[in-house]
């Protein structure tokens, strides 16, 4: 008997293949949660106009926590060398509790804190003047050679400091103050007393072009 010279080719219908593969594609995107860097949220000031030279500020030396980082992220606060941050924190709060010249208005701001940071704070003539604005701001300045790491470690230590002074102020831990969100008014009321008449006066200066690549 001859055979059929028309065999029936047996092949896979690969047709919806395609609608396969755009259904898993699109699952994937949809279910796939994507990681976003968010950085580190400062407010910058309003970019000042070419035209004008910046406003000049000035303020008693007295009135500045210096803290200066070389390229080999070694430390020198107020002029002295430190190891480490251990300590860095609790000096800062010092320096922002001082009330060295209190006028009325910190007085009344002094009189309003915890007895707590009451008994914390001093009245160091050679230190800053009083925690509100213009009386006591910490500075930072790097070197082109500092590393990310150990700027970031200072920065820390500095928000520490007000951190733990806000959340004193309401009764609260540092790590339940950082906590609060803000989006009910509990939250902000907290927030706000927190911060009331303190502000977290912290100058970034521009890295020195020294060192590094």
């Amino acid at each position: 008997m001859a055979k059929s010279k028309n065999r029936l080719s047996q092949e896979v219908n690969a047709g919806s293949m395609a609608d396969i593969a755009f259904l898993l594609l699109i699952f994937f995107l949809v279910t796939t949660t994507i990681a976003s860097d968010k950085g580190i949220l400062n407010i910058l000031p309003p970019k000042q106009d070419p035209n004008q030279p910046p406003p000049e500020i000035k303020l008693n030396e007295r009135n500045i926590f210096n803290i200066l980082v070389n390229a080999n992220d070694q430390l020198l606060v107020e002029g002295e060398y430190l190891d480490n941050t251990d300590k860095l924190a609790d000096d800062i709060k010092d320096f922002i509790l001082n009330f060295g010249a209190p006028d009325e208005e910190s007085i009344s701001l002094y009189n309003s804190l915890p007895a707590s940071l009451r008994e914390r704070a001093k009245r160091d003539p050679n230190s800053s003047d009083h925690p509100m604005t213009g009386g006591a701001v910490v500075s930072i300045k790097t070197n082109r050679g500092t590393s990310y790491d150990r700027y970031l470690e200072i920065l820390d230590q500095v928000k520490r400091a007000y951190f733990e002074i806000y959340a004193e102020r309401v009764g609260l831990t540092s790590d339940q103050y950082r906590a609060l969100t803000g989006k009910t008014p509990a939250e902000k009321e907290l927030i706000d007393r927190g911060k009331e008449g303190i502000p977290m006066a912290i100058s970034i200066a521009e890295p020195d072009k020294i060192g590094g690549n």
